[in-house]
Protein backbone atom coordinates (compact mmCIF):
# COMPACT_ATOMS: atom_id res chain seq x y z
CA UNK A 1 0.00 0.00 0.00
CA UNK A 2 1.19 3.46 -0.87
CA UNK A 3 1.04 6.29 1.60
CA UNK A 4 -1.51 8.97 0.70
CA UNK A 5 1.22 11.49 -0.26
CA UNK A 6 2.92 8.91 -2.52
CA UNK A 7 -0.40 8.10 -4.17
CA UNK A 8 -0.98 11.79 -4.91
CA UNK A 9 2.51 12.10 -6.43
CA UNK A 10 1.96 9.03 -8.63
CA UNK A 11 -1.46 10.34 -9.68
CA UNK A 12 -0.01 13.74 -10.62
CA UNK A 13 2.75 12.07 -12.66
CA UNK A 14 0.21 9.98 -14.52
CA UNK A 15 -2.04 12.96 -15.14
CA UNK A 16 0.89 14.64 -16.89
CA UNK A 17 1.67 11.39 -18.73
CA UNK A 18 -1.92 11.16 -20.01
CA UNK A 19 -2.22 14.87 -20.77
CA UNK A 20 0.91 14.77 -22.96
CA UNK A 21 -0.76 12.38 -25.42
CA UNK A 22 -3.71 10.00 -25.52
CA UNK A 23 -2.99 6.75 -23.67
CA UNK A 24 -4.78 3.44 -23.44
CA UNK A 25 -5.42 1.54 -20.22
CA UNK A 26 -2.67 -1.00 -20.89
CA UNK A 27 -0.04 1.74 -21.36
CA UNK A 28 -1.04 3.36 -18.07
CA UNK A 29 -1.14 -0.03 -16.32
CA UNK A 30 2.40 -0.82 -17.57
CA UNK A 31 3.62 2.61 -16.47
CA UNK A 32 2.20 2.01 -12.99
CA UNK A 33 3.78 -1.44 -12.81
CA UNK A 34 7.15 0.07 -13.80
CA UNK A 35 6.66 2.58 -10.98
CA UNK A 36 6.13 -0.43 -8.66
CA UNK A 37 2.47 0.39 -7.99
CA UNK A 38 0.37 -2.76 -7.65
CA UNK A 39 -3.01 -4.10 -6.61
CA UNK A 40 -5.71 -1.84 -5.21
CA UNK A 41 -3.54 1.27 -5.51
CA UNK A 42 -3.07 0.62 -9.23
CA UNK A 43 -6.78 0.10 -9.81
CA UNK A 44 -7.68 3.15 -7.72
CA UNK A 45 -5.33 5.40 -9.71
CA UNK A 46 -6.61 4.11 -13.06
CA UNK A 47 -10.18 4.58 -11.87
CA UNK A 48 -9.46 8.16 -10.83
CA UNK A 49 -7.79 8.92 -14.19
CA UNK A 50 -10.90 7.63 -15.97
CA UNK A 51 -13.23 9.66 -13.72
CA UNK A 52 -11.19 12.83 -14.35
CA UNK A 53 -11.22 12.06 -18.10
CA UNK A 54 -7.44 11.81 -18.39
CA UNK A 55 -7.95 8.26 -19.62
CA UNK A 56 -10.64 7.49 -22.20
CA UNK A 57 -10.28 4.37 -24.31
CA UNK A 58 -12.72 5.44 -27.05
CA UNK A 59 -10.97 8.78 -27.42
CA UNK A 60 -7.61 6.98 -27.55
CA UNK A 61 -8.83 4.54 -30.23
CA UNK A 62 -10.26 7.34 -32.40
CA UNK A 63 -7.09 9.41 -32.09
CA UNK A 64 -4.88 6.38 -32.78
CA UNK A 65 -6.82 5.44 -35.92
CA UNK A 66 -6.80 9.01 -37.27
CA UNK A 67 -3.10 9.45 -36.58
CA UNK A 68 -1.89 6.14 -37.99
CA UNK A 69 -4.00 6.57 -41.12
CA UNK A 70 -3.06 10.19 -41.80
CA UNK A 71 0.58 10.17 -40.71
CA UNK A 72 1.80 6.63 -41.36
CA UNK A 73 -0.79 5.83 -44.03
CA UNK A 74 -1.73 2.50 -42.48
CA UNK A 75 -4.71 0.50 -43.69
CA UNK A 76 -7.73 -0.47 -41.60
CA UNK A 77 -6.56 -4.04 -40.99
CA UNK A 78 -3.25 -2.97 -39.44
CA UNK A 79 -4.91 -0.27 -37.32
CA UNK A 80 -7.43 -2.81 -35.99
CA UNK A 81 -4.62 -5.28 -35.25
CA UNK A 82 -2.62 -2.68 -33.32
CA UNK A 83 -5.69 -1.63 -31.32
CA UNK A 84 -6.41 -5.27 -30.44
CA UNK A 85 -2.80 -5.64 -29.28
CA UNK A 86 -3.51 -2.82 -26.84
CA UNK A 87 -6.60 -4.64 -25.48
CA UNK A 88 -9.04 -2.09 -26.88
CA UNK A 89 -12.67 -3.25 -26.89
CA UNK A 90 -14.42 -4.16 -30.14
CA UNK A 91 -16.86 -1.28 -29.55
CA UNK A 92 -14.01 1.26 -29.39
CA UNK A 93 -12.30 -0.31 -32.42
CA UNK A 94 -15.50 0.10 -34.44
CA UNK A 95 -15.79 3.73 -33.31
CA UNK A 96 -12.16 4.27 -34.33
CA UNK A 97 -12.78 2.84 -37.80
CA UNK A 98 -15.56 5.39 -38.29
CA UNK A 99 -12.87 8.10 -38.10
CA UNK A 100 -11.47 7.01 -41.46
CA UNK A 101 -13.37 8.55 -44.36
CA UNK A 102 -13.93 6.04 -47.18
CA UNK A 103 -13.01 8.51 -49.94
CA UNK A 104 -9.80 9.53 -48.15
CA UNK A 105 -8.99 5.86 -47.62
CA UNK A 106 -9.37 4.97 -51.31
CA UNK A 107 -7.52 8.12 -52.37
CA UNK A 108 -4.62 7.30 -50.04
CA UNK A 109 -4.50 3.76 -51.40
CA UNK A 110 -4.38 5.08 -54.98
CA UNK A 111 -1.59 7.50 -54.04
CA UNK A 112 0.44 4.68 -52.50
CA UNK A 113 -0.13 2.43 -55.54
CA UNK A 114 0.97 5.21 -57.87
CA UNK A 115 4.12 5.81 -55.82
CA UNK A 116 4.97 2.11 -55.74
CA UNK A 117 4.39 1.70 -59.48
CA UNK A 118 7.18 4.21 -60.02
CA UNK A 119 9.37 2.47 -57.47
CA UNK A 120 8.94 -0.93 -59.16
CA UNK A 121 8.82 0.15 -62.81
CA UNK A 122 11.96 -1.89 -63.57
CA UNK A 123 10.05 -5.13 -62.83
CA UNK A 124 7.74 -7.07 -65.10
CA UNK A 125 4.01 -6.25 -64.64
CA UNK A 126 3.38 -9.53 -62.76
CA UNK A 127 6.31 -8.98 -60.39
CA UNK A 128 5.31 -5.33 -59.92
CA UNK A 129 1.75 -6.33 -59.02
CA UNK A 130 3.03 -8.92 -56.55
CA UNK A 131 5.47 -6.51 -54.83
CA UNK A 132 2.89 -3.71 -54.59
CA UNK A 133 0.26 -6.09 -53.20
CA UNK A 134 2.71 -7.41 -50.59
CA UNK A 135 3.83 -3.94 -49.49
CA UNK A 136 0.30 -2.57 -49.17
CA UNK A 137 -0.90 -5.78 -47.53
CA UNK A 138 1.75 -5.33 -44.83
CA UNK A 139 0.49 -1.78 -44.34
CA UNK A 140 -2.93 -3.20 -43.61
CA UNK A 141 -4.87 -2.49 -46.78
CA UNK A 142 -7.45 -5.03 -47.92
CA UNK A 143 -6.35 -7.19 -50.86
CA UNK A 144 -9.59 -6.63 -52.77
CA UNK A 145 -9.13 -2.86 -52.61
CA UNK A 146 -5.47 -3.17 -53.61
CA UNK A 147 -6.51 -5.19 -56.70
CA UNK A 148 -9.14 -2.60 -57.65
CA UNK A 149 -6.60 0.18 -57.33
CA UNK A 150 -4.04 -1.71 -59.44
CA UNK A 151 -6.67 -2.21 -62.14
CA UNK A 152 -7.28 1.57 -62.23
CA UNK A 153 -3.61 1.96 -63.14
CA UNK A 154 -3.85 -0.88 -65.67
CA UNK A 155 -1.45 -3.18 -63.85
CA UNK A 156 -2.48 -6.68 -65.00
Amino acid sequence: MLAESEKIQVLERLQKYCAYQERCHSEVRNKLLNMKVYGDDLEEIISQLVQENFLNEERFARSFARGKFRMKRWGRYRIKLELKRRDISEYCINKAMSEIDEQDYLSTLDDLVEKLIGEYQHLSPAERRQKITQRLGRRGFEFGLISQSLEKFRIP
